[in-house]
């Protein structure tokens, strides 16, 4: 019996390992989208409690130099915010980019997979149709054997 190998086994050695690289890939780019979103989170929360902060020292009583320092800082904040936002919306893409050539690499790999499946089913029915063959032909062979003596 001839061992069984796969005609495009390098092929789909390619490929998983394109997927694997892919993988990585994209659990970095989903690490950086949440780095990115968190820092966005903590500079929101920051300005909220800013705001808040300034509105109770408003009913308070603050002074003209306490009130244009909170609003130049959060003009700052605000700022910084919208660089972090856009920053937020590369990493969204870049997560969402990778996401799909991830899928597509698994969908290649599968192809690949059930071609091999196919093949090798093919290849045992083959082999299995070969070994009747054989048992046939010595069936006979013995048989005219048994019938020439």
């Amino acid at each position: 019996m001839v061992q069984y190998t796969y005609r495009f086994e390098k092929v789909l050695t390619l490929r998983e390992q394109e997927k694997q690289q892919t993988e990585v890939a994209y659990k970095e780019s989903v690490r950086d989208f949440e780095e990115v979103a968190t820092k966005l989170y903590e500079l929101l929360k920051k300005k909220e409690d800013l705001i808040t902060y300034q509105n109770e020292r408003l009913t308070v009583g603050a002074t003209i130099d306490e009130i244009y320092h909170f609003s130049i800082f959060i003009d700052s904040l605000e700022h910084t915010i919208a660089d972090v936002q856009k920053k937020v919306v590369q990493a969204r893409a870049k997560m969402n980019w990778y996401e799909q050539k991830l899928l597509e690499k698994n969908l290649e790999v599968r192809k690949f997979e059930k071609m091999r499946d196919k093949d090798y089913e093919t290849y045992k029915t083959h082999e299995e149709r070969m070994e009747m063959l054989q048992l046939d032909e010595l069936s006979s062979l013995q048989y005219f054997k048994k019938e020439i003596r």
